[in-house]
């Protein structure tokens, strides 16, 4: 059977594709609420057909017309104001409430990153999104509050994030292009400059950046001076002296790697650092808050800013597969993104080769619970299941008591 063949996955969705779990994560309840019933599913058919403002009653609904459909992949959009499926008879459908979501992608690295180039990922390159990850699960629960965050590996080569205290759901879109504006710190070049936008002044940097920096050191040394080079090459070295506001001091440097133009980036970073230890007290601080913006700009997320600000927005489904690697979509702990490897995520083919060697167990041969648990695909369902707990028991507390709230 071909690893992404209809058939391989219509028996991937029959008796692995988590519905359940889903359920419970998107609908905060065991009962169905407008959470799941208003909610809009997007379906991937053969030929590129696009199929919109789908909507069920329960997670058995979902998979009747999953296994129906049998889609490449599916999306999940906002809550609106009236189920999604009655669009036709309906005047307004108006999205209401939607999980606050953020998508980084490794292809808004190509610029700085020398290992893989387009849709390519490795482990090397990986490690920004690791950073991206600490440093954004930090900034979001310290900075507003939110503790319902579930981080999901897109398949190929980034990661989402899915925010679900109900706080984030009620956001407007106005609200999300804040949020993901205050997120978003390296913006592109300031006009008539080759410097990108980072702070306005050479004063110190704002609490939230200041902690960001904190956690991306390491990884400014480990990623771009040590295994990616960034400042190995003179494109590379020449973007960074772009960041040098001392004329003199970027000429004298040029000049110098000039003549050892492939010395190492962990090298002319100790040069870029002898420079300012060499100046008066008084003039380190303009050079020193430059060497803070290599940092952020070379390690920071790079967050699709779209995917936030709009909550009619779709986004894929977690535990769908990845069309082009045959990767499911796996949750990711974010505790342990660094140990977390892409390329040891359960494929289609593994998966279904898994289900092959399974010997039946007495009338439970094709429960879908059963054989999930059976494969490597167990450990990423429990880590759904446990965030949907508590979600529902979150849920369950504000009943008893109104006042309670997600922090």
């Amino acid at each position: 059977m071909d690893a992404l063949s209809p058939e391989a996955m219509l028996t991937f969705y029959r008796r692995l594709y988590p519905f359940k779990s889903v359920y419970g994560w998107l609908n905060h309840d065991h009962m169905p609420t407008r959470l799941w019933t208003h909610r809009e599913f997007a379906f991937t058919l053969a030929g590129d057909v696009y199929v919109r403002y789908k909507s069920y009653n329960n997670s058995d609904e979902l998979k009747a017309d999953v296994c129906k459909l049998n889609p490449s992949r599916f999306e999940i959009g906002p809550v609106y104001s009236a189920r999604p499926r009655d669009k036709k008879t309906l005047r307004t459908l108006t999205p209401m409430q939607r999980e606050l979501v953020f998508d980084i992608d490794m292809t808004d690295y190509d610029e700085i990153r020398t290992c893989c180039a387009d849709a390519n990922i490795c482990k090397k390159c990986w490690k920004w999104i690791s950073a991206a990850v600490k440093v954004l699960d930090q900034a979001i629960r310290e900075q507003y509050g939110y503790e319902q965050l579930l981080w999901v590996y897109s398949g190929r080569r980034g990661i989402h994030l899915w925010i679900s205290d109900a706080e984030a759901l009620e956001l407007t879109d106005q609200q999300r292009k804040a949020v993901v504006g205050w997120m978003n710190a390296v913006s592109p070049a300031v006009e008539g400059t080759k410097r990108p936008n980072i702070r306005t002044s050479t004063r110190s940097l704002p609490p939230p950046l200041a902690a960001a920096r904190e956690i991306l050191l390491p990884y400014f040394s480990d990623i771009v001076l040590e295994e990616q080079d960034c400042f190995g090459s003179e494109e590379g070295y020449e973007k960074l002296l772009d960041f040098i506001p001392d004329k003199k001091i970027a000429d004298a440097l040029k000049k110098k790697w000039s003549a050892d133009p492939h010395k190492p980036s962990s090298s002319k970073w100790i040069d870029l650092k002898n420079e300012v230890k060499a100046l008066e007290k008084h003039q380190r601080p303009p050079l020193m808050a430059a060497m803070e913006d290599i940092v952020l700009h070379y390690t920071y997320p790079r967050i699709d800013a779209e995917v936030s600000k709009h909550r009619n927005h779709l986004l894929k489904a977690p535990f769908c597969v990845h069309p082009k690697t045959g990767r499911v979509c796996v949750p990711v702990d974010p505790r342990g993104i660094d140990s977390f490897d892409p390329e040891k995520v359960p494929t289609i083919a593994q998966l279904l080769g898994e289900l092959d060697a399974l010997i039946p167990v007495d009338g439970q041969e094709n429960q879908p619970e059963s054989d999930v648990q059976r494969t490597s695909l167990a450990p990423y369902v429990e880590l759904l299941d446990k965030y949907s707990t508590s979600l529902m028991d979150l849920k369950r507390r504000q009943k008893q008591d109104p006042d309670v709230l997600s922090w």
